[in-house]
């Protein structure tokens, strides 16, 4: 059995990789409408067919395409359809009852990488319309202080979603401030009771995680078919693993869940016809992991070094993509698949509790 090291695959990871990456290239795709073409890879080999950016006809493990590679699922344009969508519910629900929404952040010390993914929510939110605040606490700043940010935000009106930037300084209780944010405005949906309820039949969640909510959505937007089919999920943290397999339990897929403590990963992992890795560890899961015509879903945005880049690095998933496309039916690239749907389910799930608290249709 191959030696395992599993890391949780944050949200703020993984915005802050692609946002230094943008300029490199690796991996990102370029718009192609009405057409397939060839995708050419990090390394230069042309393996996967790029869709267009509309929906295609259903994928399952029983789909190959036709050249015998796989469909690139491309986040990025999906991403952009549902930010356009978004666009226009905030303007409608301006125009008919003056109400816009408001999403509230909250950074705590001077991590470049969290603060530039909150720059990043910023700028996402006002592409759409909907108003951000932001409250920037020193790093040495006491829990207290962080409480009493949150409950102002609890407490405010034109406030409908609050947002704790993780991960915060070590002196303080994370689960205890995560708490304190109100259910109604958990657009994080981290608080217990959004996940108990998500864990539970005949119980609807106000909120789903938002990295493991795009990752279905694109799974939707694709019509890939889930209901019946055997899933497994390489990861267990409690902001993408978790809840990415109680969300697959939901639409009746069989679910698997593979860990650092799990025997034979690999044949477990290649009986799936859906897989979902999140666990941060670069081109872990190798072609021969992979059932032929599988859908995988490539959380992981793993920086390695790559002399020729830019950077002196490039963006590799936790599926070894090279190796995967000429196995799987469709796959997440990396950066462009599952990142940018994290920010757009955050907008989505802002623009959700807006609707709630004001009861409009």
């Amino acid at each position: 059995m191959a030696s395992l090291m599993f890391t949780d695959c944050s949200s703020s990871t993984t915005s802050r990789l692609i946002h230094l990456n943008r300029r490199s290239g690796t991996f990102l795709l370029r718009q192609c409408v009405g057409q397939l073409r060839l995708q050419t890879t990090a390394s230069g080999r042309g393996c996967c067919i790029r869709s267009s950016s509309s929906p295609i006809s259903a994928i399952s493990a029983d789909t190959k395409s036709s050249e015998g590679a796989a469909i690139v699922i491309d986040g990025k344009a999906v991403a952009k359809k549902i930010r356009d969508e978004i666009t226009i519910e905030v303007s409608r629900m301006k125009e008919s009852i003056g109400v816009i929404p408001g999403l509230a952040v909250i950074l705590v010390g001077d991590r470049k990488d969290s603060a530039t993914y909150v720059r990043n929510k910023k700028k996402a939110c006002d592409s759409v319309g909907i108003k951000s605040f932001e409250v920037r606490l020193a790093e040495d700043s006491s829990e207290e202080e962080v409480l009493k940010s949150v409950s102002g935000f609890n407490d405010d009106p034109s406030v409908h979603g609050i947002l704790v930037q993780l991960p915060l300084p070590s002196h303080m209780d994370e689960q205890n401030i995560l708490n304190a944010v109100s259910i109604e405005k958990d657009v994080d949906g981290f608080h217990p009771l959004n996940i108990g309820r998500l864990a539970m039949r005949g119980r609807e969640p106000l909120f789903v995680p938002c990295t493991p909510k795009g990752c279905i959505e694109l799974l939707h937007r694709y019509n890939i078919e889930i209901k019946g089919k055997r899933a497994v999920v390489i990861g267990r943290s409690n902001i993408v693993g978790m809840p990415a397999a109680l969300l697959l339990q939901r639409e009746d897929a069989t679910v698997s869940i593979i860990h650092s403590r799990t025997k034979n990963p690999e044949e477990i992992t290649r009986e799936a016809d859906i897989i979902i890795a999140a666990v941060g560890q670069p081109n872990m899961v190798r072609g021969s992991w992979i059932k032929p015509g599988a859908v995988i879903i490539d959380v992981g945005i793993n920086p390695v070094e790559d002399p020729s880049a830019a950077r002196g690095y490039r963006l590799v998933g936790d599926i070894c993509y090279e190796e995967a496309c000429k196995v799987a039916s469709a796959i997440t690239p990396v950066p462009g698949g599952v990142g940018p749907m994290t920010i757009a389910m955050l907008l989505s799930n802002t623009l959700t509790s807006a609707k709630r608290i004001h009861n409009f249709q």
